[in-house]
Order: C-alpha cells, then structure tokens, then sequence
C-alpha cells in the first residue's frame, strides 16, 4: 500500500500547483457545482430523516482543507462532534488553520482509521475513491468506514462515475463498483453535478443554462447518496 500513498500524494502534490483557479470562488463554474451539491446535500439529509446535526459525530474522509466540515457547521453541527482525517499532512494543517480548534483533525491513511468501532453517526467521503487506484486499498477503506459507522449511521457518498480520459490519475466508480465494496448495504445514489469542464465554460455567460442541464441530468457525471447497514 506504500507505493499507492506515495502515487496519491505525488498526484496532488503536482494539483496543488497546478490547480489555478478552477476550485475558486471568483470562478462562476465552481459556484454553480458546490451550490448545487450544498443543496443536494441537504435535501439528502432530511429525505434520511436528518433535521439536525447538533448531536451528530460526523468524520470526513479526506478532508483536505476541512471546506465539507467547516460547511456542516452552518448546518448546525458542532465543532466538538466533528473529526476530518487526510492522507496529506499539508491539507490537514491547512484545515487546522482554518477550522475551529476543537474540531479533530488527523493525518492518516484512511485503511486504518484511528477511531473506535461505531463512534460516528455520519461519514464523508468526497471523490476519495476515485483518487485511489488500488482495488485493496479501496476495500480496505469502505471497510474501515463501515466499521466507524454506527449501526443506525449513515455514509454520504460522492464521487464521479464518468470516465475522465485526459486524466489517469483517477478512476471513476461505477454504480456496481460501489455495492461491491459495500455489501450488504442499503445504497441509494442519485445522478448530480454537470461535467465540470462544460459549466466552467458555460457559466460565466448563461447561468440560466447551466440551471436547464442540471435539470435534465443528461450531462451528470457524479453519483451523490447514502449508504446504511441492513439490520442484522
């Protein structure tokens, strides 16, 4: 699993000089997709039952900055009762400096989390698995994550299943994929997220536009969902 690491952490090490300003705020491309996604989001909590995060434990799995984390707080969640874990030590500093102090915050390689079994009621994962290459090491982590899960808990799955072809570094996770690395679950996916290279061309000219196509789910390229254990 060494050389696995050392692949992912060279892949974005070489993002975060080249990334520019595809993730940022002034561009009106990213602006459309987070929003879209913070609504889906939402609506995916309280279509679980979901209407309040105060009293929920909740882990991100690659966490990167700890954005996710920092945007469930507005959600109501607490700062106390939150944890982000990344395999990049520059990520989680980064996150450390721009989220609460008593918000955990771990560098570590999600195949073992170094959390007890069933201590969270929700775990994250944003486009983790398509960064992994390695089928083991993915295993490894749907069971880690499963294992953390409380029995009642609930997995926020995101993650692309459309493949890239100008991009090697990652692979995208078909719907078939996802219930074999976690089987015997109650998996719910929904198509989201137009392909971003087509809202960042569109959006700064016709926002109306990049409303019509995430209507009509054509152009999606993420599976935004859930994932429950069955009861035994």
């Amino acid at each position: 699993m060494l050389a696995e690491e050392n692949r992912i952490e060279a892949v974005y090490e070489k993002r975060r000089s080249e990334k520019g300003g595809l993730y940022s705020w002034f561009n009106k491309g990213h602006v459309f997709i987070m929003q879209e996604l913070e609504r889906g989001i939402s609506e995916l909590l309280m279509n679980s039952g979901i209407d309040s995060l105060a009293t929920k434990a909740i882990l991100d799995i690659g966490c990167g900055s700890g954005y996710w984390l920092r945007e469930l707080l507005k959600f109501g969640a607490r700062p106390e009762k939150l944890a982000g874990i990344d395999l990049l030590s520059w990520r989680v500093n980064d996150a450390k400096c721009l989220s609460p102090a008593s918000v955990r915050l771990d560098c570590c390689n999600a195949e073992k989390l170094g959390f007890s079994e069933s201590s969270f009621d929700v775990v994250l994962q944003f486009t983790v698995f398509s960064s992994i290459l390695d089928p083991h090491m993915k295993r490894k982590v749907a069971s880690e994550m499963l294992r953390v899960l409380k029995k009642d808990g609930l997995i926020i799955w995101y993650d692309f299943f459309v493949k890239d072809p100008r991009n090697s570094d990652v692979r995208a996770i078909t719907k078939n994929e996802i219930h074999q690395l976690f089987p015997g679950c109650q998996i719910d996916l929904r198509r989201i997220t137009v392909a971003p290279p087509l809202v960042r061309s569109i959006a700064p000219y016709s926002w109306l536009l990049c409303c019509v196509l995430e209507r009509i789910k054509v152009f999606d390229t993420h599976y935004l969902g859930t994932i429950r254990k069955l009861p035994i």
